[in-house]
């Protein structure tokens, strides 16, 4: 898989996808880092225990480099960026009972404001699984050729 490279300078305006979301009853926001324990807990969950460890580097900043979304206050997603590298997007993921009512894009694009926020003109999104997602959410995306395999070495072995 390899890696998009996002103008931040183009990216939706801010606030859509949010406003979509909460008419929704769906809040995105940062977790507090008191909540580390939850937020990790949904990752490990609903997607592996390396998401919920990379993500856990988010906590240590402020403010903290991740967003949530939360219907009836409870953790339905999460979207991480500046985890293992500087100006990266990810990881990501929404629990499978709540896709395809554009949670992940409001995540994403929060996230991407986050990095520009942070005063990057581009990001990254390291090792794009589903492309033709991230490429109809935010569409000045850009793959990068010979990017592949990415900044994520072998896994070491247990």
């Amino acid at each position: 898989m390899s890696d998009l490279l996002v103008p931040l300078y183009k990216l939706p305006l801010r606030g859509i996808a949010d406003a979509k979301m909460a008419a929704e009853g769906v809040v995105i926001r940062r977790p507090l880092t008191y909540e580390m324990s939850k937020v990790t807990k949904f990752i490990v969950l609903n997607f592996s225990q390396q998401w919920a460890d990379e993500t856990a580097a988010t906590f240590s900043r402020q403010p903290v480099s991740s967003f949530v979304a939360l219907e009836h206050d409870k953790i339905v997603g999460f979207a991480a960026f500046e985890t293992t590298t500087k100006a990266f997007f990810g990881p990501t993921g929404v629990a499978e009972s709540h896709r395809k009512r554009g949670i992940g894009g409001a995540l994403l694009i929060a996230s991407l404001w986050g990095l520009h926020d942070f005063g990057y003109a581009y990001g990254f999104i390291g090792g794009a699984g589903p492309v033709d997602f991230y490429m109809k959410t935010v569409p000045s995306m850009a793959v990068v050729e010979g990017s592949e395999p990415g900044i994520y070495p072998r896994p070491i072995i247990e």
